[in-house]
């Protein structure tokens, strides 16, 4: 039997919000494995246990940039330790002129990113410099770079939600629409087709085990986990989702009504998936009072 340590019960608390004996429960009925145990407590609790999924847990800003004729065009995130540094307007420069270059000059990854030329040297050592001015550490995290099938649009909110959506067809009004309702709805995927099957999976799973506590017949299981399947996806697939505008229409419907199609998006919030250490001061003075 796998060993369930405190920092393990402690790490799914803080994923889930659900109680600190459910948690030790769950990580010993899952054998220490954290996604199977989050996957239990959200049958016991509901979508409340999957808190963590979209919990942005960096500081950091999106930059965008996109070619005058709009046909290419690169997302990037840059992280910073703190939200001070991510408002510092030499930093938020920088990673402007980060996007241009990576634009301009097409790196292979994110790896590669330091050696582009950036104001006469390169982006390292423009990094480099400004660690050094600002006393923080700052990390390009990633990047995508696209060739637009359409016409590119981009929507940026708050400078922790940045959008790039390819539309082919259309106008500008829509492009602004759809890529504003993209970072409030936040789709994973265009349509079924895109959505991981490990996601599916797991929804179709929870949905069982949910109904099986609730007493239904075996014989309605699949129709069950089928069902809410499909509700899954029709909330995170970008075409079935409705208009934030207005919630009679589907982005599809919207779409056809205006002669357009999306070829692709990509959205990036700041710190999605990057846990932030949290340090307890008070429990700091404490053991420094016991020196």
């Amino acid at each position: 039997m796998a060993e369930i340590t405190a920092s393990m019960v402690k790490d799914l608390r803080e994923r889930t919000d659900a109680p600190m004996m459910d948690c030790k429960k769950a990580l010993t009925e899952a054998e220490g494995d954290m996604a199977r145990a989050e996957e239990i407590l959200r049958v016991r609790f509901g979508n409340k246990a999957s808190k963590a999924a979209g919990r942005v847990a960096a500081e950091g800003t999106v930059g965008i940039s996109i070619s005058a004729d709009g046909k290419l065009g690169t997302l990037i995130e840059v992280n910073s330790e703190t939200d001070f540094c991510a408002k510092n307007e030499e930093f938020l420069k920088f990673v402007s002129d980060l996007a241009q270059t990576v634009n301009e000059n097409n790196p292979a990854d994110i790896e590669a990113v330091g050696a582009l030329p950036l104001r006469g040297e390169t982006a390292e050592a423009v990094r480099a410099q400004l660690v050094g001015k600002i006393g923080e550490n700052i990390t390009p995290r990633r990047f995508v770079r696209t060739a637009a099938q359409g016409q590119l649009f981009s929507y940026v909110h708050g400078s922790r939600i940045g959008v790039l959506l390819d539309l082919v067809g259309g106008d500008e009004a829509l492009g602004k629409d759809i890529a504003m309702h993209i970072a409030a709805a936040k789709p994973k995927s265009l349509d079924a087709s895109g959505v991981d099957a490990a996601l599916i999976e797991a929804e179709r799973r929870v949905a069982i085990e949910k109904a099986k506590e609730a007493g239904k017949p075996e014989a309605m299981l699949e129709k069950i986990a089928e069902g809410t399947v499909q509700k899954f996806l029709k909330e995170v697939t970008l075409l079935s989702q409705a208009f934030v505008k207005d919630d009679k229409l589907s982005i599809e419907q919207l779409l056809k009504s205006k002669g357009a199609s999306v070829a692709s998006f990509s959205m990036y919030v700041v710190g999605e998936g990057i846990e932030k250490a949290v340090v307890d001061y008070a429990a700091e003075v404490a053991a420094a009072a016991k020196v």
